[in-house]
């Protein structure tokens, strides 16, 4: 329940059409106060019987936001994945308050037409098969095809309600990112309007002169800001207000839902966008070739688990664990230069660096016999050699 139009729909509907006692369950996720404000009492004034807020932002980050950072994900090379992880947390929570409510079933207001309905009912099936799950913007009983109709059932049922007849955006937010669809979005040739941001200055307008974070890490982990100690939530709290007064982090693309629809997403995701890549940072010093090879193929399959839902399953936990132990020696600090919708790691230094200045060195050098070089490209390039010995 997000104590929005949809989800206030859908409590009295559950009521008249099962005739049951509906238990609201709100996650806290960071998506602002504004929205969390009052909502116990909205969703009691929608009909139901109780109302269950869990403040998740905490695990939420630690559980499921860094280690996804720890592999590198990113959808389709440019999405990284806010809504997609913030659905198994929520929908894990979900389960346990309808379990210690002793209710019967679990219901959710997506619509068929997205990947959300599919993330937490998968969610549901992992952790509690025996739950019946109600979608009812799935069901045929549901005739609510449009706001001016939620908002019309909601009048005639007395149930107050903030929303209007005209809303512009759909919007999803969190503590790592914060999304926008729909309105003039819908069409892929506008350019996003700037009412449509919320979490970044435009970079045109951002300052001219560029600003560096220090972000210190530990096995992969986020750790500090600028030197500072810091929990996950008031560390991406800061990273999200540095970035965005730069205008970091938008994102702009028309993406594959698993269902098969193209959509165009417009994304905000400040603060992850700094720890992307300074993690990057680390892995270039620290990781081998092959490591940083596999790290990155990972990454790919690892973003399509995520995005499809399925983080309870035995392959994420695979891959996981792989990813946490190339993370092991991922320790050190990365400066990142913001500027103008930019982020970019201009130095980075760890502990476990493989980095050599004694062999890299483009002066002379005491360490490096340059002579060995020939025995190894005529192996490297044996197979070529063979074929046009061959005339292949």
């Amino acid at each position: 329940y997000s104590g929005g139009l949809d989800t206030s729909c859908v409590i009295p509907w559950l009521r008249d059409h099962y005739k049951c006692e509906v238990v609201a369950f709100v996650a806290n996720v960071g998506q602002g106060q504004d929205e969390l404000v009052g909502i116990e009492k909205k969703a009691k004034d929608s009909g139901a019987c109780e109302c269950y807020v869990a403040d998740l932002r905490e695990k939420f980050l630690t559980d499921f936001v860094w280690p996804m950072v720890m592999g590198g994900c990113a959808y389709e090379g440019r999405y990284l994945l806010g809504t997609s992880i913030a659905r198994p947390c929520i929908a894990e929570a979900h389960v346990k308050a309808a379990l210690e409510t002793n209710c019967d079933a679990v219901a959710h207001g997506c619509t068929g037409k997205g990947n959300d309905q599919v993330r937490f009912e998968s969610t549901f099936s992992a952790l509690a098969p025996q739950l019946k799950v109600i979608a009812p913007w799935r069901e045929t009983a549901w005739t609510l095809r449009s706001r001016e109709a939620m908002l019309a059932y909601l009048a005639e049922r007395k149930i107050p309600c903030a929303a209007s007849a005209t809303k512009i955006y759909s919007r999803d937010a969190n503590l790592w990112h914060i999304s926008h669809e729909g309105g003039a979005l819908e069409d892929p040739w506008n350019a996003p309007p700037e009412d449509v941001w919320m979490r970044s200055v435009n970079p045109i307008e951002a300052p001219n002169a560029p600003e560096e974070v220090i972000v210190g890490f530990e096995h992969g982990v986020p750790v500090s800001v600028n030197g500072k100690k810091m929990g996950a939530v008031a560390l991406l709290e800061a990273l999200n207000e540095i970035a965005g007064r730069h205008g970091v982090g938008r994102v702009d693309i028309v993406e594959n839902r698993l269902v098969g629809i193209k959509s165009r997403g417009v994304y905000e995701t400040p603060g992850g966008t700094i720890l992307m890549e300074a993690l990057r940072g680390i892995e270039q010093l620290v990781l081998d070739r092959d490591s940083m090879r596999y790290r990155e193929e990972l990454a790919i399959e690892y973003a399509r688990v995520i995005y499809d839902g399925r983080w309870f399953c035995p392959l994420r936990e695979s891959l996981q664990a792989a990813i946490t132990s190339l993370a092991r020696p991922l320790t050190g600090e990365t400066g990142v230069r913001l500027y103008k919708g930019t982020a970019t790691a201009n130095r980075r230094r760890s502990p476990n660096s493989l980095y050599s200045h004694a062999f890299a060195t483009f002066g002379e050098d005491e360490v490096y016999d340059q002579r060995h070089a020939e025995g190894f490209i005529r192996l490297f390039s044996l197979p070529s050699r063979i074929r046009a010995m061959l005339g292949l």
